[in-house]
């Protein structure tokens, strides 16, 4: 089981990129009124302010907003107009940088888990149902485990990390085998080695 939950200060005592590794191993928590879903960080990337991969690398906007708060501020931002990707808001306030919660290892909360990602909004509002996922694929990219967590841009972006919804969890064990290697799914700033995982772990998105 993970550890203790993570204060604000811990998110405040590292810079992006070393944010990203120890956040390796904790536990992601989200309590819901469906339930409550975890899982374990197996995959990140830092986005840094003179990253041209970086949502703050050109100007400041109302989305990029939450990313020049605190460390430990919640980031959610939409993509292709249907996936929604997790941030952990880094480094000091007013210096856009965040960390990307990649892929996790499912823990609590399975059930609901598949739950969530099997239900599909087609035209109209109209929900239905897709073939069952598997544990392996649940949370296996940030736009899946952003689904199967039951995390939403309406309701979670810019919150602190130290509130009662969505949280982290310290990791048990400091002694992980990360491998640093480029990012992935960008075109600009795919050389930088700012992508971190857990060596020979099955959730990761892409070896």
């Amino acid at each position: 089981m993970a550890g203790t939950r993570l204060p604000l200060s811990f998110y405040q005592s590292y810079n992006t990129r070393t944010l990203a590794q120890k956040l390796l191993g904790c536990e992601l928590v989200h309590e819901s009124a469906e339930g409550t879903t975890s899982g374990i960080i197996i995959e990140t990337e830092a986005y840094l302010s003179d990253d041209p991969a970086c949502h703050a690398y050109n100007r400041r906007t109302s989305r990029t907003e939450p990313m020049y708060q605190q460390a430990g501020t919640i980031y959610v931002y939409l993509i292709y107009g249907m996936y929604q990707c997790f941030n952990v808001v880094s480094n000091e306030a007013g210096i856009g940088e965040a960390v990307l919660i990649r892929a996790l290892e499912p823990r609590q909360g399975v059930d609901l888990m598949q739950q969530r990602r099997q239900e599909i909004r087609g035209k109209a509002g109209i929900t239905f149902k897709t073939k069952p996922v598997s544990i392996k694929e649940l949370c296996r990219g940030p736009g899946k485990l952003v689904k199967a967590m039951g995390i939403d841009r309406a309701l979670h972006n810019n919150l602190t990390l130290d509130n009662e919804l969505i949280y982290i969890n310290s990791a048990d064990n400091e002694e992980l085998p990360i491998v640093t290697t480029t990012r992935i799914g960008i075109n600009v700033g795919a050389d930088l080695p700012l992508r971190y995982y857990l060596r020979d772990n099955i959730f990761v998105s892409k070896p």
